[in-house]
């Protein structure tokens, strides 16, 4: 057999059902034999279970409010002594394993001593977090969240 002599229809016409006994789909035309699913008219729903109570309707609905914000990436205080004279942003962070993702949202809150001194620049910090650091002869800036640059921007930039 070769590719040219299938005998494939583009177009396959629709089945057409309870056209008599000759027809291949005549009589019941696939529908069993009495019932409510033979009967013409309204089908049954998907959650229907004979007249049971459904589970659907057994189980309660998820009420209340479900935020879609991403919660900010924790970092605690003591970890920030691994940065000594140096500056915490979001990348160092990353890179030193104290986060998942530079592109997310962080958060240092205290645990901990900060003996080392450091400049951190992150999007948040908590109220004994920035006093600490000042102690320490550091300084707190609250940065925005870096984007990741798109792939587009990369293709122009290497043309």
């Amino acid at each position: 057999m070769k590719y040219n002599e299938l005998q494939v229809a583009a177009n396959k016409d629709r089945k057409r059902v309870g056209r008599g006994i000759a027809a291949g789909q005549g009589k019941t035309a696939g529908r069993g034999t009495k019932g409510q699913g033979a009967r013409t008219g309204k089908k049954l729903g998907a959650m229907f279970q004979g007249g049971q109570r459904s589970l659907v309707t057994a189980v309660p609905k998820a009420r209340g409010f479900k935020s879609l914000r991403t919660p900010a990436q924790v970092v605690y205080l003591d970890h920030l002594n691994a940065f000594e004279g140096k500056t915490a942003d979001n990348f160092t962070l990353f890179e030193e394993g104290y986060i998942g993702t530079p592109f997310h949202s962080v958060k240092v809150i205290a645990r901990g001593e900060l003996t080392a001194k450091v400049t951190l620049k992150v999007q948040a910090a908590s109220a004994s977090v920035k006093a600490a650091i000042t102690k320490a002869g550091g300084a707190f800036e609250k940065t925005a969240t870096p984007l990741k640059k798109s792939t587009k921007e990369a293709e122009k930039a290497d043309k």
